[in-house]
């Protein structure tokens, strides 16, 4: 792939809002200037309105009727990033927005959920996480609150995609192989995100672009891809490949709803193709982040001097999630047989999300900043709706000009 700088007609089509240069103008600026670019068609659109009514067919997948949805972009729930802002602003834009439930409490997510509501009156999701202790009243809430998708960063039981759909609420969990694809399908999800190496946070080892040709191989509800993509041409890749559609992360989080403090922004903008790293020393599973010296500390570190700092972050988040300490020991218990995994890690799985939290919420130094491969080819804070329409034009050059259509 070239990794020619951009022609100019991007960087004027593509700079930095202004909002976005009154906080940082110097640090995103300069975030720009030493990354690899990657070449866009652009040229205007000259093309013809019935031409162009066969791209757009072209481009309303199945995933679109689905989620009733404009656009086949998904914005997936990142912990700590995917607020009501983020989530609303991506529904009313033509996507599909999902909040981020894992880090709230029960009380937070109702009032995230109201607020997206009173923002927009598109479809959106939530994402869940199927080992909470009160899983199944969040489940509930969404059915009360008659949220469209449930999305899970782990498959979930099979009780819970069953209470789900027969509430009539949309079920897709993030897969990282194909047999996860089939285990799920058997239990009736209605699509899967099928997340590949290049993706930001857990992740797993296959490339996405094979993850989504194996998976096309072995369902028959349409699936997203997520792991690299960030424009046009990677949502048309993406439908080469079998997917309807693409999930994004990392592309969201740069955006200027995005709530991430902006100067933790910049210093996603400067990180360079080759720096992120995937780790297992946060949480003991694989994790992509960017590569800081945090991260070198705690992969030098021994098990022993991790473990007391991961067991009092992990009751810290009980605490701010409302978790009763019964309920959180319960929960462990069910992971560690459920996983095989030791006392040790599961404190470190409980230290990910407040080290998350340093860099997400607080802005602090001391945190992870979990990011997609894609991180390295971006350089700019566009509007969430600036994005989209940009990404679909994007799609729309790149279909034209394989003659399809």
């Amino acid at each position: 792939m070239s990794e020619s700088k951009k022609p100019s007609a991007k960087a004027k089509k593509t700079s930095v809002p202004p909002a976005a240069k009154a906080e940082k103008p110097a640090a995103i600026k300069s975030a720009k200037s030493d990354k690899p670019k990657l070449a866009v068609v652009t040229g205007g659109n000259t093309r013809d309105a019935a031409l162009n009514a066969k791209l757009d067919a072209k481009l309303r997948t199945p995933i679109c009727d689905l989620f009733g949805i404009d656009y086949p972009i998904v914005q997936t729930g990142m912990g700590w990033v995917s607020g009501a802002k983020l989530t609303s602003a991506t529904s009313a834009a033509g996507g599909l927005g999902i909040l981020a439930a894992a880090t709230m409490t029960f009380e937070e997510l109702e009032q995230a959920i109201q607020q997206v509501k009173d923002s927009t009156d598109r479809n959106f999701g939530v994402n869940l996480r199927a080992d909470q202790a009160d899983v199944m009243k969040r489940v509930e809430l969404l059915i009360s609150a008659q949220v469209k998708v449930a999305s899970f960063a782990q498959a979930p039981g099979k009780a819970v995609i069953t209470r789900l759909k027969d509430a009539g609420v949309l079920t897709m969990p993030t897969i990282g192989a194909q047999r996860h694809a089939q285990k799920v399908a058997e239990w009736g999800v209605d699509s899967v995100i099928a997340q590949g190496h290049e993706g930001g946070g857990h992740t797993g080892n296959v490339p996405t672009h094979i993850l989504m040709r194996q998976v096309a191989d072995v369902v028959s509800f349409p699936f997203l891809g997520a792991g690299g993509f960030s424009d046009g041409r990677g949502l048309v890749s993406a439908m080469a490949s079998g997917a309807s559609g693409i999930a994004m992360g990392t592309r969201f989080l740069l955006t200027q709803e995005s709530q991430v403090p902006e100067h933790v922004k910049a210093q996603y903008l400067k990180t360079a193709i080759d720096g992120t790293v995937v780790t297992r020393a946060i949480d003991g599973y694989p994790q992509r982040v960017i590569r800081t010296p945090m991260i070198d500390e705690l992969e030098q570190a021994s098990p022993f001097t991790r473990f007391p700092k991961a067991a009092r972050n992990a009751l810290t988040l009980m605490k701010l999630t409302n978790t009763k300490l019964m309920d959180m020991i319960e929960e462990g218990r069910a992971m560690k047989e459920s996983k095989g995994l030791t006392w040790s890690q599961l404190a470190m799985a409980a230290n990910a999300p407040m080290l998350t939290k340093a860099s997400m919420v607080d802005g602090k130094d001391s945190g992870i900043l979990p990011t997609g491969q894609v991180v390295g080819v971006i350089d700019e804070l566009p509007t969430v709706a600036e994005l989209l329409g940009r990404i679909m034009e994007e799609a729309r050059e790149a279909l034209a000009a394989l003659q399809v259509g």
